[in-house]
């Protein structure tokens, strides 16, 4: 089935300059960019996107959100929706775990990144991991929404299509 899903490369992402890097593995295996901008949100879209949607609190607690929260205020991000074959799991699995230190080799947060949320805990701050991807299907359409409109995404054909779906 085809799919759309959303990743932020988050604002250590962008201050390292690792993003072209990132978006090419996504191309590399065939996967479609069909929307993408730089922005700033603030709290309010943060918290609508990490609480609302994702239930961050309920899933790892307030201190957590509220690191996240703070660190993704740090700077811009790039939100970007990917679109192709089952591109939901296919990204999660490209992405690695959440915790960078167990994010296996050959996945973004693998090969990017190295703390751990105990690390960050003691710092006081949120876990530099780089990138969010949509959790599942539902998660995916929701944060679509929230993060662009209708007439910033494209529909249009690649020319490697014929041999990625």
């Amino acid at each position: 089935m085809i799919e759309k899903t959303l990743i932020v490369l988050k604002p250590d992402a962008l201050q390292r300059g690792v993003t072209g890097e990132i978006i090419s593995r996504f191309e590399k295996i065939g996967l479609k960019m069909v929307a993408a901008k730089i922005v700033e949100p603030d709290e309010e879209f943060y918290y609508h996107h990490y609480e609302n949607i994702g239930k961050m609190v309920s899933r790892r607690g307030q201190k957590a959100f509220d690191f996240t929260l703070a660190m993704m205020q740090n700077g811009p991000v790039l939100a970007i929706i990917l679109e192709g074959v089952e591109a939901v799991k296919v990204v999660r699995k490209m992405v690695g775990t959440t915790e960078p230190k167990e994010a296996l080799p050959g996945t973004i947060r693998g090969d990017f990144a190295h703390t751990s949320f105990a690390y960050s805990d003691s710092k006081n701050k949120g876990t530099s991991n780089l990138i969010h991807a949509s959790g599942d299907i539902e998660d995916a359409k929701a944060e679509i929404e929230h993060w662009f409109k209708p007439e910033e995404i494209y529909d249009y054909s690649a020319v490697h299509e014929k041999h990625t779906r």
